[in-house]
């Protein structure tokens, strides 16, 4: 009897992908992950170092992160209750590659920079 894998639709699979990458890759859960690689956070902590993100977005972000695996919550009953999150084994896993593209976009800023402005100045010509 031959035993084949299924057939899986290439399709199917880049939707998939796109999904995960679009998760990971927004600008804020790239910051959570990077700052949760330092080790375990409270919320206001992560509110506090992430310039510019409201706590709505920032509740969505660790939800979404929790969800998909890369995030674990841990509840500590107090008053008031003191809520932890760090990166889980796939997190940490993940937590590389994120910060080799942050470093290879300090790296670049100046280049960026220098690009966007002649392709702006060449916009108006």
């Amino acid at each position: 009897m031959d035993v084949t894998e299924p057939t899986v639709s290439p399709t199917s699979d880049c939707r998939r992908v796109s999904q995960v990458l679009s998760r990971i890759g927004d600008k804020w859960s790239v910051l959570v992950i990077m700052l949760l690689h330092r080790g375990p956070h409270r919320f206001s902590a992560l509110k506090r170092s992430i310039g510019g993100i409201s706590q709505r977005m920032l509740t969505l972000t660790l939800r979404n992160l929790e969800r998909d695996g890369l995030v674990s919550r841990t509840v500590t009953p107090s008053i008031p209750p003191r809520v932890d999150y760090e990166l889980t084994a796939m997190g940490r896993s993940l937590a590389e590659p994120v910060k080799a593209l942050g470093a290879w976009a300090f790296q670049h800023l100046d280049a960026i920079g220098a690009a966007q402005t002649r392709y702006d100045g060449q916009a108006g010509a």
